[in-house]
């Protein structure tokens, strides 16, 4: 008798884990089919925005061959400069001033090969300033300072965006909510539903100039020259996401 009873006991174990297995493996099938199931899209989010940062290099230069001149006119170059950047509103807090550089051309090697006055001096004003409205007012009068004779042997200025991070939050949730809206359009097409999202991947910010086409690099963080010289810019981010497909 007892022998019949432990068969049934362990023939109930048997039956149990069986059906425990069956359950267990007809869930692995079915995540396996879900997983096959599923839709690779992309969300993009554009926004125009102005520069916030202006960055403007002006580098003065003389030369010459007597060395007591080549500093005198670099001295007054400099003078003129700064007395300019006064005239347009630009404040000693926003300039800053590097130190001379002096080439000698006959200290070098191969020296008899150098033509031209024998020093070069160069010094760098640097403008720096949130006023990007000012600054590129006063760029557009540098005329008038190269009518007084200062030499400039560089003149650039950039107009930035540093407020990257504000705009970050809210860009991503419309490039992802712009992803769920085409999985969305995908999903009824094939006679399913938009389930979770199985992969997503945010992509880089890019900032461009604002007739930019989006055939240039994404990656390139702050978007070249082009950028830089527009005060307004273009910022743009591309997100890919993977939702599964459910019927």
């Amino acid at each position: 008798m007892n022998r019949v009873r432990e068969s049934v006991i362990l023939g109930g174990f048997l039956v149990l884990a069986l059906v425990l297995g069956g359950w267990v493996l007809g869930g692995q099938i079915k995540a396996m089919k879900l997983g096959d199931r599923y839709v690779s899209v992309r969300g993009l989010a554009e926004r125009s925005v102005k520069s916030d940062l202006a960055i403007w290099s002006l580098t003065v230069s003389a030369s010459g061959d007597d060395y007591a001149t080549v500093l005198q006119t670099a001295s007054d170059a400099k003078g003129k400069t700064l007395a300019f950047l006064a005239a347009q509103g630009i404040t000693s807090q926003e300039t800053a001033t590097s130190a001379p550089s002096v080439t000698d051309k006959q200290a070098r090697e191969y020296a008899a090969n150098d033509k031209g006055p024998r020093y070069l001096l160069t010094q760098q004003i640097l403008v720096t300033s949130t006023r990007v409205d000012a600054i590129n007012a006063a760029t557009n009068r540098v005329a008038d300072l190269l009518q007084q004779g200062v030499l400039l042997s560089a003149n650039r200025v950039q107009f930035k965006f540093s407020s990257l991070n504000s705009v970050k939050p809210d860009m991503i949730s419309e490039a992802t909510k712009n992803a769920r809206e085409a999985a969305g359009r995908f999903a009824s097409d094939s006679g399913s539903h938009v389930g979770a999202i199985r992969q997503a991947s945010q992509g880089q910010f890019s900032i461009a100039a604002p007739n930019d086409t989006g055939t240039g690099d994404p990656n390139m963080y702050g978007g070249g020259d082009a950028a830089d010289s527009s005060i307004m810019k273009k910022i743009r981010v591309v997100t890919s996401v993977d939702y599964y497909l459910e019927r």
